[in-house]
């Protein structure tokens, strides 16, 4: 039985090994599909980039059928083992990386379906745009649609920004004469209280109908300023 231990500590650390050199893959190949989806499907660049990620997932496959192999042999080598607490440990770490060769399998099944689709659309889209117009016009549509809708984008996070600015500025406006009303009252009460004379009452009143129109006049003028800088960005 210490024959199948150090056999089964062998053929562990060989499926661990394996797991760490297939993730790595794995994550390598979802960079590149993020780095050749950014770029034109068209490009001759993108073509050597396309057979280079074939290599590397048929070399990940390999890999991923080395594990389960080893996971084989490990499943017949744990059932041998005489003392119950070391079968139940081993049968853990079996099914540990069964599991996880299941999962980068599950994985790169995945990738494959995601390119398979994005060169099936890729192809479609250049047939049918090259044979109305040809290769270079296509590309240059690409590219005017591509800055145009990155315009259309900037233009509206200026503008919900600006309209944000402008609420926050009405806001605050509104919270400071809130404050102003409520001195204003504290006071009236003071000057009622002490009898000053209603002139002086009359004068507070106007200064706070001027506040008030200026207030308006700011509203006013924000929402000209927003209207104006959308009209503008359109």
């Amino acid at each position: 039985m210490e024959g199948a231990g150090g056999n089964l500590s062998e053929l562990y650390s060989s499926s661990k090994r394996l797991s760490m050199k297939v993730r790595d893959a794995l994550e390598r190949l979802e960079r590149l599909e993020f780095t050749s989806t950014s770029s034109s499907s068209l490009s001759s660049s993108t073509a050597a980039v396309a057979g280079s990620s074939d290599d590397q997932a048929t070399s990940i496959r390999r890999d991923i059928n080395q594990i389960q192999s080893l996971c084989a042999d490990m499943d017949r080598l744990w059932r041998s083992i005489a003392s119950k607490p070391q079968r139940d440990l081993w049968k853990r770490k079996v099914e540990q990386v069964s599991e996880e060769a299941e999962s980068f399998r599950t994985s790169l099944d995945k990738y494959q379906s995601r390119r398979q689709k994005r060169i099936q659309e890729a192809q479609e889209r250049a047939e049918l745009l090259g044979r109305a117009n040809g290769d270079s016009h296509v590309l240059r549509i690409f590219d005017e649609e591509a800055q145009a809708m990155e315009s259309v984008r900037r233009s509206s996070r200026l503008l919900e920004d600006s309209f944000a600015t402008g609420v926050a500025i009405l806001s605050k406006y509104s919270e400071q004469r809130d404050h102003l009303k409520r001195a204003q009252r504290k006071a009236l009460d003071v000057l009622n209280t002490l009898g000053l004379s209603n002139s002086l009452l009359r004068l507070i009143e106007r200064r706070n109908r001027v506040d008030k129109w200026i207030k308006y006049a700011g509203m006013v003028l924000t929402i000209v300023v927003i209207f104006i800088f959308w009209r503008w960005t359109r």
